[in-house]
């Protein structure tokens, strides 16, 4: 099932349109009408004969189909700000303590701002072209970066100062990844191959893989024993740290999905699924899900990678990030929908505030929430109790 938001409306008296997606069955089409604000706030909203409305508040509504066990929650953000960037917000992340968030936009802009009161706290400046993907470390003191000039970077959280440049891919940075507590890196290009970085001495370390199709996302965790990793075959070098037991995944424009371990440098699965793959993160330690460019999510089990264990569309738009939330996950995409399905129920909560603007990447933080849009925006959400 998906519910699509076809329009916003933004004032007291407006329209949504919104479409329910159900596997096999004909699109059901309808509409949202609120017909005022009462008195608390709180907005009067009707639907159209093709849904129910069963709960309003001031920020949410639920509706659902009737003849269907299907229901949708829509969340509007409680804050959203664009002085940050001057237009499309292409990526963004916040540290692990919250405090800080990190973004980089199309007009070649790249900052590290306050989360409670948007203030920017630094100007991280030296990429020559768009940077196209940024991550905190894990100490939230430094903030490792990628983008169209072919170069990963490292800078400080305090004054913006680049601590190291590391060079060696031959076509641009599509993303990054931490390991451990961060004295390796990982990055992944247009040029096909993977590689690993000592991130203090600014050297590569080793070329992870090297296929001659595109790696637009990669993602890493361990998985200890859930899976053969394979032993080296040749001594690791000494700077290598914190590789042992962490499985890489590569999400490929050649539309396949392979885990390597990061250690051995051996492949241990290979996956191939029905479109180019744009993103891909664990959601646990043998689940790995990967967007797809025809909007299909593929939840693939390591220890199983022969078949799908499951295959989810909420969209048939492309999906632009996958990021883990609590015991499920949240999904953007290029239609500007972000979906939180609600794990165990027919049930999915939807973000709204972009119209029709792709939402490109999305971080999380406890209970919050933020996604950065081509419309100029970071939005920030606060996500109710899921259940």
């Amino acid at each position: 099932m998906a519910v699509r938001e076809e329009a916003v409306a933004r004032e007291a008296e407006g329209e949504v349109w919104v479409s329910c997606k159900i596997p096999g069955k004909p699109t059901i089409r309808g509409s949202l009408t609120s017909k005022g604000i009462s008195s608390d706030e709180v907005p009067e909203v009707t639907a159209s004969e093709e849904f129910v409305v069963q709960e309003v508040t001031k920020n949410r509504i639920t509706v659902s189909c009737p003849g269907e066990n299907i229901s949708c929650t829509f969340l509007s953000p409680y804050a959203s700000f664009s002085h940050i960037h001057g237009k499309n917000v292409s990526y963004l992340d916040i540290s692990s303590g919250g405090d800080l968030g990190v973004s980089s936009s199309t007009d070649q802009t790249f900052k590290v701002w306050e989360t409670h009161n948007t203030e920017v706290k630094s100007v991280l400046e030296g990429h020559t072209r768009d940077v196209f993907s940024c991550k905190f470390f894990p100490s939230g003191q430094e903030v490792l970066s990628g983008g169209l000039d072919s170069l990963v970077k490292v800078w400080s959280v305090n004054d913006g100062s680049c601590l190291a440049t590391m060079k060696g891919h031959r076509g641009s940075i599509l993303d990054i990844a931490v390991v451990a507590d961060g004295q390796n890196v990982i990055s992944s290009g247009q040029d096909g191959t993977a590689r690993l970085w000592d991130s203090a001495q600014g050297a590569c370390i080793a070329v992870v893989d090297d296929s001659y199709s595109p790696i637009n996302a990669i993602a890493v965790a361990e998985v200890g024993n859930a899976v053969n990793l394979g032993s080296p075959k040749e001594t690791p070098s000494n700077r290598e740290v914190g590789t042992e037991g962490k499985l890489v995944v590569l999400a490929r424009e050649d539309k396949s999905l392979e885990g390597v371990s990061l250690h051995s440098r051996q492949s241990v699965f290979d996956f191939e699924g029905s479109d180019a793959f744009n993103c891909c993160t664990f959601i646990s330690s043998v689940g790995v899900l990967a967007g797809g460019l025809d909007g299909n999510i593929i939840h693939v089990d390591i220890r199983n990678p022969k078949s799908a264990v499951e295959t989810v569309s909420w969209s048939e738009t492309p999906v632009l990030s996958l990021v883990p939330f609590r015991d499920t996950y949240v999904a953007s995409y290029g239609n500007g929908t972000c979906y939180i399905p609600l794990k165990g129920s027919e049930q999915v909560l939807q973000l709204t505030g972009p119209n029709r603007q792709p939402v490109f990447q999305v971080a999380a933080w406890k209970k919050l929430v933020y996604t950065c849009c081509r419309d100029g925006f970071i939005r920030k959400y606060e996500i109710p109790d899921l259940g």
